[in-house]
């Protein structure tokens, strides 16, 4: 599942060293900050130039309108609504059934191309408490998929227990600078959708949820490079 952000490009690069053979799969669902629609081909392409590899392993992207689910989701990321805590303690940036929707769709796919093995960027550390991000959401999702389609899925999501420094050291073990400096100036994050400024750890507004978490994250992860003891 690939979006154009940074948690999904970095675990693209992870199944890139993992797997023969990986397609990508997008979703436009009236998401506000649909840019990160636009950056998917220049990060594939980035890719594709950052190993011999990873090039011959990356095969077919695919990208599904699914706005439809804009329409039936009066959220922070499918509507100009500011953001704000809900009263049932969750941001109003969850889209309701959004993961549970991509799997569902992307596991349809895989079926379809033989392929058996669904990578998200999912998250329990370091997110904003959404349902569909828990580690036992998509476990029980594995068994239903298998259940309901007779097959033999494993759902990975190699960030489910890392938090975003974490998640740039990640990046940089898998593909050093080059593949932080694609990440930085490449992926979008920014719920706004906002990619007039570039930050040190990015495009965005600097300011909303996605923005912050990211910057957090760079911030703790260039400290751990500059420790003693420490190789950049």
């Amino acid at each position: 599942l690939f979006s154009g952000g940074q948690d999904s490009t970095t675990c693209l690069a992870w199944a890139l060293q993992r797997y023969a053979k990986v397609e990508t799969i997008g979703f436009d669902y009236g998401q506000r900050h649909a840019v990160e629609l636009s950056v998917r081909p220049t990060i594939l392409q980035h890719l594709r130039q950052l190993s011999p590899e990873w090039d011959a392993r990356l095969g077919q992207d695919h990208v599904l309108d699914l706005s439809w689910l804009g329409q039936l989701s009066n959220t922070a990321l499918t509507s100009e609504v500011e953001i704000r805590m809900q009263e049932n303690g969750l941001p109003n940036t969850f889209v309701p059934g959004r993961n549970l929707l991509f799997m569902t769709v992307a596991s349809t796919l895989a079926y379809r191309r033989g392929l058996d093995v669904l990578v998200g960027g999912m998250c329990e550390t370091d997110f904003s408490g959404y349902p569909d991000c828990r580690d036992d959401t998509m476990k029980s999702l594995q068994v239903t998929l298998n259940l309901g389609m007779a097959s033999r899925f494993s759902i990975e999501t190699p960030l489910m227990w890392i938090d975003k420094s974490q998640t740039w050291q990640l990046a940089q073990d898998l593909g050093g600078a080059p593949l932080v400096d694609l990440i930085r100036e490449h992926s979008h994050t920014c719920y706004l959708g906002q990619r007039d400024i570039l930050h040190p750890w990015g495009y965005g507004c600097g300011h909303c949820p996605a923005c912050a978490l990211r910057e957090r994250g760079y911030q703790q992860f260039i400290a751990t490079q500059s420790m003693p003891g420490q190789s950049c």
